[in-house]
């Protein structure tokens, strides 16, 4: 009998077991505020992937992940979003705008896990206060458990003194919870972090509750350190500002490595409720915009007054407040209690080169590569100027880098004096200077091939070609060069042509253009320029002649220069530049850029641009009103003219017609009408009548010829 009841126990066990792994794979609905802003995005992006309970595994959870896992078993998003025209995201199950507190809550009691996040917006901390204390009056009406996490922020330990006043090198942990002291700024969410956790005492059966507290987030984009990003990818400024002496030790967290914590919470339901979420660096502030500066740009820093950062106008004074935090911490109970595999453990510097890559692709920052060909005085450095300007691209052009290589070592040599730190590398560049302008003076200002190649091939690797891309002008122009310029260095050099070349893969051009026109076209060009001009081009009479020749001579070998890029299924594309607009039907083919849009400076030269093209076109139209005008009154004052003209000549011959016609009538008064008229005048003047008309009529009557 009691075996019987063991076993029956056994069952119950087993069955209860099933039920609660069965409990934890089922889905998750989670609530996620302002899931539009860049936290709030990638948090939710990425517990949309994640399957419930994935975080329980000890196996690496990266690993074999070849198939995406099924709806029914991942979280569900849900969420508000601050702009109501935004496209709705590809993760998200519904997206709520404007919600009254009354329907908000209807949302919170339908999800399993809450989110509030105010790590970014500042002003949305009294609605997460509302929103703990709303779950938490509603808890007897809850159908299953809940657990609420609040996301807060690293500014609430701003104040903080370090544990040990002797050895400020120890770092601040959760231990040191209540010794917390919030910058002023941020003493309110100090007080919601404690509503939260009181609020999750009273019922841990029906309402968890968590803080999570990180660090600076960085990764995907960008958020707090994007101006940095945006100014060293630009290259606009000479160095990239770090405001105050950047001395002050950062707290940060990568944005997946903040998601992975917030799913091992709602995984794990920890019975540590308070969590700091930073990474392992310790980097101050100068370290991280100096490693992002070398990294996509020039790599020069300045260090300037925070009272200069305003007139950025990228950087606002919570942004400058969180930049200015100095905290040394530690998050102990996150690798103690949760199951985490970090994305970046070691911090933005160590992984820079990982986040850079997620910056360019998230922002759709990605180089264009392009090369022009073609014969002498086809228009491919106007045309490389162009498209340099419109995709914000690096010209490299054979004779300015020549030039600029050459400046940068004297600039170098000029500016540093020898220490025991910077000897090799001062005494490389002298040698190197020495080299290039001996070898000029031999060979009459030209470089020899192998170094114009050693220098193009570093003008290439520079990180703005990288970065940005580059329009290569008229190099290469053979097809020995082409394999020599383009290869991979942890390749051999390809002896054979028979082969098709291997190639670098950051140093190839996606897009590839042949110019051209004919030769008396290109004459006809050459021909106008000032004799000035042609000098200094090299294009007198013989010397364009010989070039013109060799270009010619060389594009007609069994493998050219295009042939490589063929091989390389890098097909160029012909274009006919008497025909046609070059640079227009160049950016047809390449596309949209793939940069920043234009900067404001840029944007108000773009309106002045177009206000004064609005002018000029209501101008030029008023002109051409006037034109007509003036034609349309010419027309018709010829036209009268014209009419005038008729009309005269209609009445001359009326006149005419009605003198031909009046003869006949004229000579026969005159003959039989008129004698009788003047004597009966003379007989009128005799008699003198009383009625002298009454007279003549009688007198006419009487003597009437008829009769």
């Amino acid at each position: 009998m009691s075996s019987k009841i063991g076993a029956l126990h056994d069952l119950h066990n087993n069955q209860t077991t099933n039920m609660a792994n069965h409990s934890e794979s089922r889905t998750k609905r989670v609530f996620l505020n302002n899931i539009d802003s860049y936290s709030s995005k990638y948090i939710a992006q990425f517990l949309s992937s994640c399957v419930v309970g994935e975080s329980l595994n000890d196996g690496e959870e990266e690993e074999d992940k070849h198939e995406l896992p099924s709806e029914d078993t991942r979280f569900q998003i849900v969420g508000t979003v601050a702009n109501k025209k935004a496209k709705k995201q590809s993760f998200t199950l519904e997206e709520y705008w404007s919600l009254s507190r009354e329907k908000l809550l209807h949302c919170l009691m339908q999800c399993d896990v809450i989110v509030y996040n105010v790590t970014e917006h500042s002003d949305l901390i009294d609605e997460a206060t509302w929103a703990i204390s709303a779950l938490h009056s509603e808890i007897e009406h809850f159908g299953s458990p809940k657990i609420f996490i609040l996301l807060s922020t690293i500014m609430t330990w701003a104040m903080t003194k370090p544990a040990d006043p002797d050895d400020p090198d120890i770092p601040l942990t959760e231990d040191d919870y209540k010794r917390r002291r919030p910058h002023p700024n941020f003493k309110e969410h100090t007080s919601t972090e404690k509503l939260v956790l009181k609020l999750g005492k009273t019922k841990k059966s029906k309402l968890s509750t968590y803080i999570v507290t990180p660090g600076l987030q960085y990764g995907m984009g960008e958020n707090l350190f994007h101006f940095f990003f945006k100014t060293a990818w630009l290259g606009e400024l000479s160095s990239v500002p770090v405001f105050g002496p950047g001395t002050n030790i950062i707290p940060a967290i990568h944005i997946h490595d903040l998601a992975r914590v917030v799913q091992n919470i709602i995984d794990h339901k920890p019975k540590t409720h308070y969590f700091i979420a930073v990474d392992d660096s310790k980097n101050t502030f100068e370290d991280i915009v100096k490693a992002i500066a070398s990294t996509l740009g020039s790599g020069n820093i300045e260090n300037i007054p925070k009272e200069d950062a305003y007139s950025t106008k990228a950087i606002t004074e919570t942004d400058l407040l969180y930049l200015s935090v100095n905290l040394r911490t530690e998050s102990v109970f996150l690798k103690e209690r949760l199951n985490l595999h970090w994305d970046c453990e070691s911090g933005i510097v160590d992984n820079i080169l990982q986040v850079v890559e997620e910056y360019k692709q998230t922002r759709q920052l990605l180089p264009i590569k392009i090369c022009l060909l073609g014969p002498p005085a086809v228009g491919k450095s106007s045309v490389a100027l162009k498209l340099c300007r419109y995709y914000k691209l690096c010209h490299v052009d054979v004779n300015e880098t020549i030039n600029e290589k050459v400046r940068q070592l004297e600039e170098l040599l000029e500016g540093n004096e020898k220490t025991s730190e910077n000897e090799e590398m001062l005494t490389g560049a002298e040698v190197q200077l020495k080299t290039l302008k001996n070898n000029m003076l031999q060979n009459d200002g030209q470089l020899d091939e192998q170094h114009v190649m050693h220098i193009i091939r570093e003008k290439l690797n520079s990180n703005p070609c990288r970065n940005q891309g580059f329009v290569l002008d008229g190099y290469p122009k053979t097809y020995t060069q082409a394999i020599e310029l383009f290869h991979d260095e942890n390749m051999e050099v390809e002896d054979t042509r028979s082969t098709i070349p291997q190639c670098n893969k950051v140093l190839i051009p996606e897009f590839v253009f042949s110019l051209d026109a004919t030769d008396e076209f290109l004459k006809e060009r050459v021909r106008s320029l000032p004799q000035n001009v042609a000098e200094e081009m090299h294009y007198t009479q013989d010397e364009f002649t010989e070039s013109l020749a060799k270009f010619r001579e060389t594009l007609a070998e069994d493998e050219s220069v295009l042939d490589y890029f063929d091989y390389l299924e890098i097909h160029p594309e012909h274009i006919d530049c008497e025909s046609v607009d070059t640079v227009e039907k160049i950016i047809k083919t390449v596309g949209r850029p793939k940069n920043y849009g234009l900067s404001p400076e840029e944007m108000k030269e773009e309106r002045k641009r177009k206000e004064n093209e609005r002018h000029q076109q209501l101008k030029q139209e008023e002109v051409e009103k006037e034109l007509r005008q003036r034609l349309e009154n010419d027309k018709m004052t010829a036209v009268l003219e014209e009419w005038k003209r008729n009309m005269a000549e209609v009445k001359k011959q009326e006149h005419e017609l009605l003198e031909t016609q009046s003869v006949p009538m004229r000579h026969y008064l005159m003959k039989y009408v008129m004698p009788t008229v003047m004597q009966g005048l003379m007989d009128c003047c005799k008699v003198k009548p009383d009625d002298p008309v009454d007279f003549l009529a009688e007198y006419l009557f009487r003597n009437n010829s008829d009769d």
